[in-house]
C-alpha cells in the first residue's frame, strides 16, 4: 500500500461569530475532505508537545513521528538543509525573517510577501554589509532566510515575528537565557538594528513604498539551533522503502532532508493561495508511482490565519479540498496498488489571533476497503467522535503506516 499525507498548514481554527459561531472547516465547503471523513476513519492528534512553542517545525515533525525532546534543534537548520547550506558543528543557524516595522511596531512578519527577486537582493546587499567570518547571511524564499553564526549560542529567548504583528520590536529583541549566550544575543541585537538603518533607504525599499507595498527594513532572526540528529524515515517504518515531500516552504524541505526524502520542486508552487495547485498534484501523483511515501504539504491557509484575513482562509481550505484532495482522490480511488491517504493541518492557525496555537488538530484516514466509524464531516468538532481519539507522539505515523 502507498501512503499520502495531505497537510494543509494551520486550516484548524476557532469558532468565529461571523460565520454562525462555526470554524473554518465547519463553515467551508469541502465535499471531499467530509467524503472522506464519512468514508474513513478519524481522530485528533496532538502535534505539540508539552514545553514546546507551536511552531510549523514542531508540528510537522511530530506529525511525521520524531521525538522532539531528542531531535529538536530549531527551524534554522532546517531550513539550511533545504537551500544547500550544512551547518557544521561549533555553527548556529536561524530562521531569518524580512519583515517590515513600521512607528516602531511589528507591522507584519513578511515584509508584505516580498519577492524571492527583490529579497535575493537585499539578502546579497547584507551579507555584503554585515557578513563576515562568524556571520553568514543565505537567501532563501520571500521573506524566509538563513543567519549563521559560528560559535554562537543557542540558549537565547527569541520572539517569532508572525506571534506579535502589531507590538513593539524593542521589548522582543533576543534575550540571553543563559550567562554564557549573553555575547550571542547581543550579536544579533546588533545585526538587527544595523539591518534597520542599511535597509531604510535601499532602493528596493523605496520602490515597494512608493508602489504602496510594505519595506523589508528590518531583518529578524529566530529559532537557534545546532545540526540536528535524526534518523531516516525508513529505519523506524520500513514500510517507507523511498519517500517524497513537495512544498514550497524551505522549513518543510528541510524536514524532508532529513527525514530521507526526495524533495520535489513544483513550477509555480508559492507558499501563498495563489500557488500552482495543479502542478502540485500532478508531481504528487507521478511520485505515488515511483515511491512508498509522499508528503504534500499546502501552505496557504497558514498565511492566511497570520493575515487573520477570514475570507481568504475559507477560499484557501476550499481550494485544498476542490483543487487537491478531490482530484488526488479521483485519480488514485481504483489504481490497482491501494493508496492510504491521511488530511490534516500541523496546528490551528485562528484568524482572530494570528498565529499558531497548540491545540490538538482533527486528521482522517481513508484507503479501500477501511471500516469507517461514525463521523460524517471532516472538522475539529466532528473529528472528537472519531475512533482513534486522541493521539500524541508517534502514534499518528504508527496507525497510519
Amino acid at each position: 500500500m502507498k501512503h499520502l499525507v495531505i497537510l494543509g498548514d494551520g486550516m484548524a481554527d476557532w469558532a468565529i461569530p461571523a460565520l454562525q459561531n462555526k470554524t473554518i472547516l465547519q463553515h467551508a465547503h469541502t465535499p471531499y475532505m467530509d467524503m472522506l471523513a464519512r468514508m474513513g476513519r478519524n481522530g485528533l492528534l496532538k502535534t505539540v508537545a508539552e514545553g514546546f512553542h507551536p511552531g510549523s517545525e514542531v508540528a510537522n515533525l511530530s506529525v511525521l513521528g520524531y521525538d522532539l525532546c531528542e531531535i529538536y534543534e530549531g527551524r534554522g537548520v532546517l531550513e539550511a538543509a533545504n537551500i544547500g547550506v550544512d551547518v557544521q558543528p561549533g555553527e548556529m543557524a536561524m530562521r531569518c525573517n524580512l519583515i517590515t516595522i513600521e512607528d516602531e511596531k511589528i507591522k507584519n512578519h513578511s515584509a508584505g510577501h516580498i519577492s524571492n527577486e527583490e529579497a535575493d537582493e537585499l539578502i546579497a546587499y547584507l551579507q555584503k554589509e554585515l557578513g563576515n567570518d562568524q556571520v553568514a547571511f543565505h537567501t532563501g524564499v520571500s521573506y524566509r532566510h538563513l543567519l549563521v553564526i559560528k560559535g554562537g549560542n543557542k540558549a537565547l529567548n527569541c520572539f517569532p515575528p508572525h506571534d506579535h504583528p502589531g507590538k513593539a520590536f524593542r521589548p522582543l529583541l533576543i534575550q540571553p537565557a543563559t550567562p554564557e549566550a549573553e555575547e550571542t544575543a547581543r550579536l544579533l541585537n546588533e545585526l538587527i538594528l544595523k539591518s534597520q538603518e542599511l535597509l531604510s533607504n535601499h532602493p528596493i525599499n523605496q520602490k515597494r513604498i512608493a508602489e504602496g507595498k510594505d519595506p523589508a527594513n528590518s531583518i529578524w532572526p529566530w529559532s537557534p539551533g545546532y545540526r540536528p540528529k535524526m534518523q531516516p524515515l525508513w529505519q523506524t517504518y520500513p514500510q517507507i522503502k523511498n519517500g517524497s515531500v513537495i512544498s514550497a516552504v524551505d522549513l518543510i524541505n528541510g524536514i524532508g532532508y532529513y527525514a530521507g526524502l526526495k524533495r520535489i520542486n513544483v513550477e509555480g508552487a508559492t507558499g501563498l493561495y495563489n500557488t500552482n495547485y495543479e502542478n502540485k498534484v500532478a508531481a504528487t501523483l507521478q511520485a505515488l508511482v515511483d515511491d512508498d511515501f509522499v508528503y504534500l504539504h499546502v501552505e496557504a491557509s497558514d498565511e492566511a490565519g497570520h493575515e487573520g484575513d477570514v475570507n481568504l482562509k475559507i477560499r484557501t481550505v476550499e481550494d485544498l479540498d476542490s483543487k487537491v484532495v478531490g482530484p488526488i482522490y479521483e485519480a488514485v480511488k481504483n489504481w490497482n496498488e491501494p493508496v492510504s491517504i491521511a488530511v490534516l493541518p500541523d496546528h490551528p492557525t485562528p484568524c482572530e489571533l494570528r498565529t499558531h496555537t497548540a491545540e490538538p488538530v482533527p486528521f482522517l484516514i481513508w484507503y479501500p476497503g477501511i471500516e469507517a466509524d461514525n463521523v460524517q464531516s471532516y472538522d475539529e468538532d466532528a473529528a472528537k467522535d472519531g475512533v482513534y481519539g486522541l493521539l500524541e507522539k508517534n502514534e499518528f505515523m504508527k496507525i497510519f503506516i
